[in-house]
């Protein structure tokens, strides 16, 4: 009986390859899984379910992780306004750490011998899956064939070709990565480290021109309506808002960063609805909590970002930082009111029941209601009493 391996499934050239390779030379029963995180609409799903069917694989799954990818993923890299060097957030990376799991969830299913992916040796997403698999599905054989056999785009073409595979072997001038989160682009400009990706390599065209305004309103950190229009799910208003502000060309940049294999990378991506609502819920967040709240915050978050960016998701600290995330977020409840424009955005302001920017207490720059003038005077000479003293101490031991 052959031995059964489970491949993550794209339907692209490197994953066509892989079935072919695992089922007719090495002799493997093919069971192909595709894990979508929003970057496909359900005809793209049909097509990739016949095209995985007709290279053989003996059964093929389509996984809907969309919810559970903001669930599990994408609600705290709200909660921590996450942005990988201060730019990208996070859209492809994450996005692979829930496929992966999902696939090691189908090999035990499957009880399968093994787990395949299309990776090749030269990005992130390899350490992302291997390092999954090994700790999920211990002991199961983990299979490369691009990474493994080292196979430029041409053998593969050559490959499939001599095997009668029929598919559009041209390769697009731009490598797109569509997902819930985000999408990627990469192409000859981010190749280097100088150059602009050209307007027509990014997948959503500015369509408009005339600026609007959006209420964004948040339930203790999630988005939950928008236009005062709400949402079963917070993952239903992230598709929502990127329909509106996507069309502004708003969202896009180049990331440059360090990879988990230690060389630096530059890729283009857009992220218009990830980018408000971060933005947007930042402003909230200054509004409405402490600033010893904000301030552990963007230091648990900056590492909780760069750990899931390094594919780190199964570390037990990042469910004790994803608690901390949460208990931040009892207060962070309003609306938030965000003008769009061309290519930019701007916040206006935000109003809620706890804002602590409240007029009972003072208006900054002009009347201090809370507190009198005796009070201040006496607190700031309590409050720098030990560095006058250090002063004094310094000056009299060095006359």
């Amino acid at each position: 009986m052959a031995k059964k391996i489970v491949l993550g499934f794209s339907g692209g050239l490197d994953t066509t390859y892989c079935v072919k390779y695992l089922g007719e030379d090495k002799g493997y029963e093919v069971h192909s899984v595709i894990v979508n995180t929003g970057g496909f609409d359900e005809e793209e799903l049909k097509k990739i379910e016949a095209h995985a069917y007709k290279l053989g694989v003996k059964t093929h799954t389509t996984v809907d992780a969309v919810k559970g990818y903001y669930d599990r993923i994408i609600k705290y890299l709200v909660f921590g306004n996450v942005l990988k060097n201060n730019t990208y957030p996070l859209s492809v990376s994450a996005e692979r750490l829930v496929q992966a799991l999902h696939i090691a969830d189908h090999v035990k299913a499957l009880n399968a011998d093994a787990v395949a992916h299309g990776s090749t040796g030269a990005g992130n997403d390899q350490v992302r899956f291997d390092m999954v698999f090994n700790i999920v599905i211990p002991g199961v054989e983990i299979i490369t064939p691009i990474r493994d056999l080292k196979l430029s785009r041409e053998a593969e073409i050559e490959y499939l070709k001599s095997k009668g595979v029929e598919m559009n072997f041209e390769k697009a001038a731009y490598s797109i990565n569509k997902g819930l989160w985000g999408t990627s682009v990469g192409g000859k400009e981010t190749l280097s480290s100088k150059g602009l990706l050209p307007e027509e390599a990014w997948p959503t065209q500015v369509t408009k021109t005339d600026g609007e305004e959006v209420k964004l309103s948040f339930t203790k950190g999630e988005l939950t309506a928008i236009n005062d229009k709400t949402f079963a799910h917070p993952s239903e208003a992230i598709q929502y808002l990127q329909a509106i502000a996507g069309a502004y060309g708003i969202g896009r940049d180049i990331h440059v960063g360090d990879t988990i294999i230690g060389i630096k990378g530059r890729v283009g991506f857009e992220a218009a609805a990830p980018m408000v609502i971060l933005k947007a819920h930042h402003a909230l967040e200054k509004h409405t909590l402490t600033k010893w709240q904000l301030s552990w915050k963007d230091n648990i978050a900056n590492f909780y970002g760069n750990w899931m960016h390094e594919g780190q998701i199964l570390d037990p600290v990042m469910r004790d930082i994803e608690a901390f995330l949460q208990s931040s977020q009892e207060t962070v409840t309003g609306n938030v009111f965000v003008q769009l424009q061309p290519y930019r955005f701007q916040v206006i302001g935000i109003e809620s029941k706890y804002d602590l920017m409240n007029s009972k207490f003072g208006k900054y720059g002009e009347m201090n209601n809370g507190w009198s003038g005796e009070d201040v005077r006496g607190f700031s000479k309590i409050f720098g009493n030990q560095t006058a003293m250090f002063h004094l101490v310094k000056a009299d031991a060095e006359k």
